[in-house]
């Protein structure tokens, strides 16, 4: 008896989850073609003013209490002065820097946000206005890295001067982005350079054979299919997909050495990474440090906003946001274990 009624209770708890989960696919699929109407939100927030704001706040809990009243009254005489003396500069006033971030995946697909919000910075900033990438990548397809560096590009071509921060990695693509800015800063063990190319592609065609499975592959022009996955390989094909590559390693050497004229590009063009005091010798980066620091620096005597351009907040986008930081954990808290096992055996 208690079994059936162990049974009956599973079935509808599975019933149950099922009919949420339809709910919910009928409402991502409504709000999906409601969304396309609505616009993506940009957020621009003063680091000026955030770090201000955590000043008072530790200025007044590292004070007694009986003398926080006191405090609280002169930091607010302190700000009524500050914004004052702002207003007064109207006709003269302070340079300001533009802060982007760019976190890039294999297919660099932050780049069309990236693009608009590049697009933004230009009709607003004055010719004396910088502009600061926080870049990281390891780099990926080179039509994807490719499109990402003309973006950047197009800092400079406005007149803008432009630096990239690096505070983990900018290799391979990522490192092409990086190299179209006029002052590279990197963190003493940050990852930098790979500028090379890598194509790999598995065949399978031995195993079919074995099965007596053939494959047809049919193409009109010499070279539309160099290497193939399921067809048998050919010396010609191999030559010229290397062939392929060498090119694409060479227009990167040229856009690198273009962008950055001083480095020794034939020398560094190996695929070779160097950290980030390395790759100050070697010229790669203009200077070491973290974007933290050098933005900390910046507001001594610019006003710093970060700009950050956001898609609509749908359902399904929350939804998707969700299951994906869901399976991240996942795969992050499995890592984590194996690690800590291998800590252990050893």
């Amino acid at each position: 008896m208690s079994e059936w009624i162990v049974h009956i209770g599973t079935f509808l708890i599975q019933s149950l989850i099922l009919t949420v989960l339809l709910v919910l696919a009928g409402l991502v699929l409504l709000r999906g073609k409601r969304s396309g109407e609505r616009q993506p939100t940009l957020h621009v927030e003063s680091l000026n003013e955030q770090r201000r704001g955590r000043t008072r706040r530790l200025r007044v809990a590292g004070t007694a209490e009986s003398a926080r009243k006191k405090l609280i009254k002169s930091l607010r005489r302190e700000e009524k002065a500050r914004r004052k003396h702002a207003a007064q500069k109207h006709g003269n006033p302070s340079p300001r820097v533009w802060v982007l971030s760019f976190h890039g995946d294999i297919k660099a697909s932050q780049t069309e946000q990236f693009a608009q919000e590049v697009s933004a910075v230009i009709e607003a900033a004055r010719p004396d206005d910088e502009v600061v990438i926080r870049l990281e990548s390891g780099g990926g397809l080179v039509h994807a890295y490719g499109l990402a560096a003309a973006e950047l590009d197009r800092l400079r071509e406005a007149g803008l001067v432009t630096t990239v921060c690096i505070d983990k990695v900018a290799a391979s693509g990522g490192y092409m982005m990086a190299c179209t800015a006029h002052h590279i800063k990197a963190a003493p063990f940050a990852v930098i350079g790979s500028i090379g190319v890598v194509a790999q592609v598995p065949n399978i065609h031995r195993l079919l054979k074995r099965h007596d499975i053939d494959v047809e592959l049919l193409t009109a022009g010499r070279y539309k299919r160099t290497l193939t996955v399921l067809g048998e390989n050919t010396e010609e094909g191999r030559a010229k997909f290397i062939d392929d590559l060498e090119n694409t390693h060479r227009l990167f050497k040229e856009y690198v050495g273009r962008h950055r004229p001083g480095m020794e590009i034939d020398k560094l063009a190996t695929g070779e990474i160097w950290y980030g005091s390395e790759a100050l010798e070697q010229r790669l980066i203009d200077s070491v440090g973290t974007s933290e620091a050098y933005l900390v620096e910046r507001m001594k005597k610019a006003e710093v906003y970060t700009l950050r351009l956001e898609p609509p907040r749908t359902l399904g986008r929350r939804f998707g946001k969700a299951v994906s930081a869901g399976v991240e954990q996942a795969v992050t808290k499995a890592l984590g274990m194996l690690e800590a096992s291998g800590w252990q055996r050893r």
